[in-house]
């Protein structure tokens, strides 16, 4: 470029996958310099006062580390309503009008691509095509997404990343003395170690092993020897130096080397294993510095990812021998940590390959215990759809063990039994504790509570809790043995959970026909007939029994209450909507009528504008009757999410917590069916235990119920 062109115009090469940045501010003041850096060449035209260009604030490093926080998915899902499609995502269009999806985000390769207008790139090219902002904007509104501080400008910037680019250099040719240390006459010894441990030739090339030879000073006179500084070995963390340190010596020496990558396969670390016994440290990885820093990265990550993108499954392991173990085995997606339990920077990598990474431990009581870590560091972290599984290795083995004894197959199996996340956190509740007092039952509520309490995702907390109410729900349910009464307690949370034990039914609705009674039919316990008549006020009552000539519920009201204030739930919630089953012939009818008139007049950005609308359609095609039978069902109180006005946020828990209480209040009361159709045939203590189990449920059921309709009173959103 011509540094006298007036344009001012200059452009950023496409690195680590950034889009080219344009700078068109002819107002800058001309101050006559060309700046030569990493090849890229900028117009002082672009800079700041100072002549300093403003592209440089940004490192192809910084980038990376952005990109690697945040999926593709997360940043398009703010602007478009993106639906899984096996590992992709789709959605219309934020470029060109459609009806049919033909935009695809794929978090794996860190893309978007649209079909409809061509357009592709990854988040920086997403933010400035939907966004209309320059480059630089785009970094800053992506680093603020991420939570990560922006790189001061300062002239040292560049120089910096030059600096980089040399210790790369440097680590490159200390790899190669290594390698070619380890095919050596010293490096017999090693190559002995690297083949008790069944690693091949060739795969001691595919990772770049080697050897650091024993001698203080044999790398550092190597690599004086081809001219690398002092001060570059040290700043490449390859010589041990410091105040204390007269002269600065080899960090690593008598140890079999792993070369540590970075995402883009640049070797930007070490690690190295002790070839004597009595050595002060097993493994030594190198010190953080420029270059490194051990909680931001993964072992064969970058050979990791591609493997993923393959097909592979992400599997974490403990450390390098295991992930070499694991990928000539068949496990080509196989990592680990760098010498410390995993981080928060890991585990964004780890999500950023795969929706549940698998992570291995070793099946003793420290496997157990990192296991039980690592859950509560991902707790604050989950996402829908972002999870983990964990595989409990059989004791005293570790994968490279069982790699080598059992090959592939021993490994599919294990991998087969991971248990996922929610099993992990039940453990850390439940493991080794005894719940015969209520106190302590009491207790256990309370620490799931906390735990909950940790998950930042409102939509993930809400399914935990849930899955833990049926859990303790099981845990505390009456045991029927036929030995009397009392409660289970816990099973081992990683083994073997506990299930309720009454006797096995066909199915819903279905009676309890046990063997040598006759032959007794379905029919034979319909209501009035049959050995046990006095069916529960519960069930007589149900909408159940009295079918489709009963009064309108009070739940189905509020059910199409909200779906008549807030169309708009019927967006994402259609066919959970279309599913439900409604007692009331009008009920189904006005469902029917709602889902016709969104058809015609939903998905608008307007939601005011779409209820009123399809009110109009509503009130025009016959369906008075059934909104006035709803208003005079909620004439006494509301529920505040259910009402015209209320928050989005309100108008989801309200729709989820009616949703769920309706579909349990169903299941529950064809359960009790079932339970007094089987305590009629047989009057056993069984029988008995399940119908006041099945009562308590519902009871709970009610009372959760009455607590979420008091949730607008006592926060002052209730309306009269």
């Amino acid at each position: 470029m011509n540094s006298g062109d007036k344009s001012g115009v200059f452009a950023l090469f496409r690195q680590s996958g950034s889009a080219a940045l344009y700078s068109k501010d002819s107002s800058s003041a001309v101050q006559g310099f060309v700046f030569n850096t990493l090849g890229l060449v900028f117009d002082s035209h672009s800079c700041p006062a100072g002549g300093f260009p403003v592209s440089m604030r940004f490192t192809p490093q910084f980038l990376e580390d952005l990109r690697a926080r945040l999926p593709v998915s997360e940043v398009v899902g703010k602007r478009v309503k993106l639906k899984r499609a096996g590992k992709e995502w789709k959605g219309l269009s934020p470029f060109h009008q459609e009806k049919t999806p033909s935009f695809t985000v794929n978090d794996q390769k860190g893309f978007y691509h649209d079909f409809s207008s061509g357009k592709h790139g990854n988040i920086f090219d997403f933010i400035m095509e939907t966004e209309g902002v320059g480059f630089v904007e785009a970094v800053e509104r992506i680093a603020a997404m991420a939570g990560v501080a922006l790189p001061a400008v300062t002239p040292d910037a560049a120089r910096h990343e030059q600096r980089r680019k040399t210790l790369y250099e440097v680590m490159e040719l200390a790899a190669k003395f290594f390698a070619d240390t380890l095919t050596s006459r010293s490096g017999a010894r090693a190559r002995g170690y690297l083949a008790d441990r069944g690693i091949s030739g060739a795969t001691q090339l595919q990772f770049r092993m080697g050897y650091a030879p024993p001698d203080r000073f044999a790398l550092k006179e190597h690599l004086g020897g081809l001219g690398v500084s002092v001060d570059d070995m040290i700043e490449a963390r390859l010589l041990s130096a410091g105040d204390d340190i007269p002269v600065p010596y080899d960090r690593f020496r008598d140890r079999v080397m792993f070369p540590i990558t970075d995402q883009r396969n640049r070797i930007i670390a070490f690690g190295g294993r002790a070839m004597e016994k009595d050595a002060p440290a097993k493994y030594l990885n190198s010190a953080d510095g420029v270059l490194f820093h051990k909680g931001d990265n993964l072992y064969n990550q970058a050979m990791a990812r591609q493997a993923v993108r393959d097909g592979a499954p992400v599997i974490v392991a403990e450390g390098y021998v295991d992930v070499i173990a694991l990928v000539g085995a068949g496990f080509p997606g196989a990592v680990a940590p760098l010498g410390t339990a995993l981080t928060e920077n890991q585990l964004a990598l780890l999500w950023r390959m795969a929706d549940e990474p698998v992570l291995c431990f070793d099946g003793d009581g420290a496997g157990q215990r990192a296991a039980l870590r690592a859950a509560s560091l991902a707790l604050p972290h989950l996402k829908p759809g972002k999870s983990l599984r964990f595989a409990m290795m059989p004791e005293g083995q570790d994968p490279d063990d069982l790699a080598r004894s059992g090959g592939r197959a021993a490994l599919d199996e294990v991998f087969a039994a991971a248990r996922p996340l929610a099993d992990v956190v039940w453990a850390m509740a439940t493991e080794g504790v005894d719940f015969a007092t209520p106190e302590r039952r009491a207790a256990l509520e309370a620490r799931l509570g906390d735990l909950m309490r940790e998950i930042g995702d409102e939509v993930v907390r809400r399914y935990y809790r849930q899955d833990f109410a049926e859990r303790l729900r099981r845990m505390f349910a009456p045991e029927t043995t036929g030995t009397g009464g009392g409660y289970g307690g816990p099973r081992n949370g990683f083994r073997n959970e506990s299930a309720r034990r009454f006797p096995a039914r066909n199915g819903p609705g279905s009676a309890m026909r046990p063997g040598g009674r006759g032959g007794l039919s379905t029919a034979a316990f319909a209501l009035g007939r049959g050995p046990y008549q006095a069916m529960s006020p519960q069930l007589a009552n149900s909408p159940l029994i009295r079918g489709q000539r009963s009064t309108l519920s009070r739940r189905e009201a509020l059910i199409l209450q909200s779906l008549l204030n807030h169309p708009w739930l019927l967006q994402d919630h259609l066919e959970e909507a279309a599913k439900l089953e409604l007692a009331h012939p009008d009920s189904v009818k006005l469902r029917e009528g709602i889902i016709a008139a969104f058809a015609q007049y939903g998905a608008t950005d307007d939601s005011e504008a779409e209820r009123s609308r399809i009110a109009d359609w509503l009130a025009r095609n016959g369906f008075s009757k059934q909104i006035q039978m709803v208003e005079s069902t909620l004439t006494t109180r509301n529920v505040w999410g259910a009402e015209a006005g209320a928050a989005r946020e309100d108008v989801l828990a309200t729709w989820h917590q009616l949703v769920a209480l309706h579909r349990q209040s169903h299941a529950l009361l064809r359960e009790l069916k079932d339970a007094e159709q089987a305590l009629g045939h047989e009057n056993t203590e069984a029988h008995v235990a399940w119908l006041q189990d099945v009562k308590a449920r519902l009871a709970a059921a009610d009372g959760l119920e009455a607590l979420i309709e008091g949730f607008g009173e006592s926060s002052g959103r209730f309306r009269a």
